[in-house]
């Protein structure tokens, strides 16, 4: 192809943010990257089970480009959006049927939201890892137990190992990316944009749809303090809070259970009943989730900011986010920081 075609599939309520928000992204890419004589860098298009206008769950409709018998000949990017409207467009087969053979001819494949249930309806997600929004990703991995289902991160790109990347047999064979709730889809989208066209390219559509910065794959849907369940008792809500204060500070269980005015074994009995985790595994949730700021909006170094969180060495702190981040500080502050060249 002289150019990269992004299509979007659409259903009666869909989710117009999971539509307009990656859509606005690859037509920005298209706008700076402009053509050639063979045509546009990036033509992108919209295709609905009918013909005319379908409406969004929040009553806003749009009008398809294309229905499944006009997307003809081959595609980069074929995208699942998602919304209130999956569950109906799941037990339309004669769509499902359609997307699962236009993936075999397209090089990637991918779902906003609640639409990796209609990748999953496809066999697209058979064996491969993916997320959902998170209030459905227990519904997604019950549905479809050949799933790993990872409900962490922000988007999932799962190459397959069928095929190399772009060796043209398709996404049933090569990636199959999938994202979380709404806004993660722009997320996505930017990271495609960023390797089919470079970082400098994704950072310039950031800026221009005043991003406050590009998220990686690897972000997790909720901060620390988000995902954890709000603790009913006022000791530990206290804890809570000064735990985010004081990172790089003593909050060993000794130290934490002294401040809940609690035995060390009721402390980490309690704390785990209503936070829903580890007393250790929620500091260091705080302590990375600190780090990954101080790494996208400074320039200070590794070793500052480990002290600063609370890591103590650039060691400690390496190997807790390549755990949980799954790539290095290093790596994280070249690709998503927004000073980053």
């Amino acid at each position: 192809m002289s150019h990269r075609r992004i299509v979007f599939a659409v259903f009666p309520g869909f989710q117009i943010l999971d539509l307009t928000g990656p859509h606005e992204v690859f037509t920005q890419a298209g706008r700076l990257l402009g053509g050639s004589d063979a045509g546009p860098a990036v033509v992108v298009e919209t295709v609905a089970a009918r013909p005319g206008p379908v409406a969004s769950s929040g009553g806003l409709a749009v009008c398809p480009t294309l229905t499944p018998e006009e997307v003809a000949g081959p595609l980069d990017t074929l995208i699942a959006v998602g919304g209130r409207g999956v569950q109906q467009a799941c037990e339309d087969r004669d769509f499902v049927d359609w997307l699962a053979r236009t993936s075999r001819r397209a090089r990637r494949t991918a779902s906003v939201c609640s639409g990796a249930f209609l990748l999953g309806a496809a066999g697209l997600l058979e064996g491969r890892r993916a997320v959902t929004h998170w209030s459905r990703c227990a519904e997604l991995a019950e549905r479809f137990p050949g799933v790993t289902v990872d409900p962490d991160p922000i988007f999932v790109r799962d190459t397959g190992g069928g095929g190399a990347v772009g060796d043209g047999r398709g996404s049933a064979d090569g990636e199959v990316w999938t994202s979380a709730g709404i806004t993660a889809g722009i997320d996505l989208a930017l990271a495609m944009v960023e390797a089919d066209h470079g970082a400098a390219t994704a950072r310039a559509i950031a800026r221009q749809m005043v991003m406050f910065v590009q998220r990686p794959g690897g972000q997790a849907q909720f901060s620390t303090q988000l995902a954890a369940q709000r603790p009913g008792r006022p000791p530990l809500r206290d804890v809570l809070d000064w735990i985010a204060d004081h990172l790089d500070g003593d909050l060993a269980v000794p130290a934490l259970a002294a401040r809940a005015g609690m035995s060390e074994r009721n402390f980490t009995r309690v704390f785990r009943a209503e936070v829903g985790r580890t007393p250790a595994a929620y500091v260091e949730s705080a302590r990375i989730e600190a780090a990954r700021r101080l790494i996208e909006s400074t320039d200070g170094t590794v070793e500052a900011i480990a002290r600063a969180c609370g890591f103590g060495t650039a060691e400690t702190l390496h190997r807790s986010f390549k755990r949980t981040v799954r790539v290095t500080p290093g790596e994280y502050r070249r690709h998503f920081a927004p000073h980053a060249s």
